[in-house]
This record gives structure tokens, sequence and C-alpha cells, in this order.
């Protein structure tokens, strides 16, 4: 049943980040009832094709409504969170507010998923993660020595800094309950969980190991022996020794002689080295490259794509990838000794669980029929 059983959450629907953190929060237990437009409902509704919203159930309601915003207070009034991801005072305007639920449900975790936060000069602006990461400084430092910056996805801010920063407090939240018996704002802003993931290059930077300039660093393929390389077949290995013993493993497999290399750490001999290891794996496809350090510390593994990922001894052991609904999806993590979580259920098409979850809130079939004919629900 997973560690959040018991726990239940209401989730107004969003896109991206907010998803997955539910995504998360269900993944582990909880029970989240997904909110979808009322008028996205209806017989011709399909199941969507995605991740962020498995393991839910779906519930249409018209959030422009009177009638619709009452049924969700009397939803809020029987779970434990709210996640809701519109732009600062929408929730207030429409009637579901902090102050409105909590008179609701003085117990409610209310969870705000936002790119900017509740406060600041840029908290109404519109934006994308590629926005959020660059003010919080994560994107200037990610690209090639004299290059533009590179999109690293969208992972930083959506999804690293912003869904799971939201699961994080949503827990935290959770715990303090537990204590005080009282709800709480949480305030989930991409731009501040960006910023949180550069703590540790912040501190590099402060010691002195961090210059301000793209590919010159440790870790930002600065480093020749912390970088991909191109393999004979087009494809790619990832290398990364960046210890002594895990290095001198890399260059037995590669079969080079460290005697006659620059010195590891030697940065007038990076060149040098970066030269030498590309041609090294010129040599040989990526497979064999694989085989080549198949046991080896050296820090070497091959660069799968999507589709290969899944199939990867390493994946296959542990099941980090299973198949939901026909599309084969990242398993739930972490993983728990006692009480792991089950496989989650497939998406359900929008407003599918409608009648089923206001029957749950005492709902008689003459009034949900009154909604429906009202066009508060779907």
């Amino acid at each position: 049943m997973g560690p959040l059983d018991g726990v239940r959450v209401v989730e107004i629907a969003s896109l991206a980040p907010a998803p997955f953190g539910c995504m998360i929060l269900s993944d582990l237990g909880a029970e989240v009832v997904h909110v979808d437009r009322a008028d996205s409902c209806g017989p011709q509704a399909r199941a969507p094709v995605d991740p962020l919203r498995r393991g839910r159930r779906s519930i249409g309601i018209d959030l422009k409504n009177a009638a619709g915003i009452g049924v969700l207070l009397r939803l809020i009034e029987t779970v434990d969170v709210l996640v809701e991801g519109f732009r600062p005072g929408v929730a207030e305007r429409l009637g579901f507010g902090p102050q409105a639920c909590a008179r609701a449900n003085p117990r409610l975790v209310y969870a705000r998923m936002t790119g900017w936060g509740q406060h600041g000069p840029l908290a109404r602006a519109a934006g994308h993660d590629i926005d959020y990461i660059a003010v919080a400084g994560a994107l200037e430092p990610i690209g090639r020595a004299g290059q533009r910056p590179v999109l690293p996805l969208n992972l930083v801010g959506d999804f690293g800094g912003g869904g799971m920063l939201l699961a994080v407090g949503v827990l935290a939240a959770l715990l303090e309950r537990s204590r005080s018996g009282l709800g709480q704002v949480v305030d989930a802003a991409m731009v501040d969980g960006s910023a949180l993931l550069t703590s540790f290059i912040h501190g590099l930077r402060a010691a002195g190991a961090w210059q301000d300039e793209r590919g010159a660093n440790l870790l930002d393929g600065g480093a020749p022996f912390y970088d991909t390389y191109a393999t004979a077949d087009g494809g790619f290995m990832a290398v990364g020794p960046l210890e002594p013993g895990f290095y001198a493993e890399l260059l037995a497999g590669l079969g080079l002689d460290g005697a006659r290399l620059p010195p590891q750490h030697d940065r007038s001999g990076w060149p040098v080295l970066r030269q030498r290891f590309a041609e090294a794996f010129a040599q040989r496809s990526r497979d064999e490259w694989t085989a080549v350090f198949a046991g080896a510390d050296a820090c070497v593994a091959p660069v799968l794509g999507l589709g290969e990922a899944p199939s990867h001894p390493h994946a296959v052991a542990r099941e980090a990838f299973i198949e939901v609904g026909g599309l084969v999806q990242p398993a739930p993590a972490p993983r728990f000794s006692r009480s792991a979580a089950g496989t989650p259920l497939p998406p359900p098409p929008p407003g599918a669980d409608t009648d089923a979850v206001l029957a749950r809130l005492g709902c008689s079939a003459a009034e949900i029929g009154a909604l429906r004919a009202s066009g508060a629900i779907g």
C-alpha cells in the first residue's frame, strides 16, 4: 500500500511540476484525486498517456461555477493535502484560496506550485523552466567552453527544483501537522528549488575550486576525465574517474601508459589528455567499450537512450522500469523494506471517477444529477 497509505490528496489540474510531485505522493501510497476541467470530461474523453498522471482518480469540476467551488470545498473537508499550480491570487479569486480552505479544513496542507513563488517582483510574471533556472543561476554554468549555455531539458526547474521540492514540502508539513494538529501553506517555487540545487557549486566557488567560466571546471566538462567521448559506432561513453585509483583503471582499460601522459590534475595538460582519450574511444564501439570496462572501477558507463535504459541489466535486476497501461516508464522510488508501494494504476479518462468520489462525500444520485445539469461537474 505504500508508506503514505491513508493520506488523501486533491490535485488541481496543471502542467509538469505539480503533477510530478503528486505522482510521487501517489506512488508512495497516497490517494490522489485529480480535479480535471468539467469541459474535458464526457463519453469521448480518453485516458491520457502520461506517467505523471498515473495512480489517480479523476473528478471533473468547473472551478468558475459557484456550485463547482462548493463541491471542491466539500471534497477539501475530507482530505489532508490540496495541490494547486495557479499564478498567485488565482485560487483566491476563484474561491478556494488558503483562507477559504482553512475554514473548511484547519488541518489541510495547502501546497502551491509556482515558478516565481507567492511574492516578489516576478511573482505574477509568465515563465517556464528555462526562465526560472536562468534567474536562479543554475543555467549559466552548464555548457561547453566558449559556447552558449546548454538546456538541461526541463529537469532542473520543473522536476528537480519544482515537483520534487513540492513533494518534500508536503511531507514536511504533514510531519509537522502530526505535532501541531494544524495545516499550513507550502510555497514551492521552481526558482527557489533551482537555486537550492546549486548549493554544492556555491560551496566550490567559495572555496576557490570553481571558476565562473563554462567548461573550465572539474564537473562541467572542463576536465577530460569527467566528460563523454564518441565511439566508433556513433555512440558515447560517460567517463568520470575523479579519484586516482579509478583514473588508473580508466587508463588501463584504454591501454594508455600514465607515465607518458600529463598528470591527471595538471590543467595545462588537459588538452593532451582529452585528445588521447578521444582517439582511444574512437577505436571501438560503445558495446565493446562497455565490455572492456565491465567489472572495473573506472567509473565508465555507456550513454543510453531513453528507449535503451529499461533494458540495461542493472535496471532489469532492480525492476527500475515497469509497464503501466502499456507504457514502459520509471518505477516508483525510493524502495521501502516494509511498506512497499504497488504498481501504479494507469491514468483514468478525465472525470471517470466523478460520481464515485461524490457518492463517497454523501451526495445522492439526484444531487449529482443536479450538479451535472448545472454544469458544476463533468
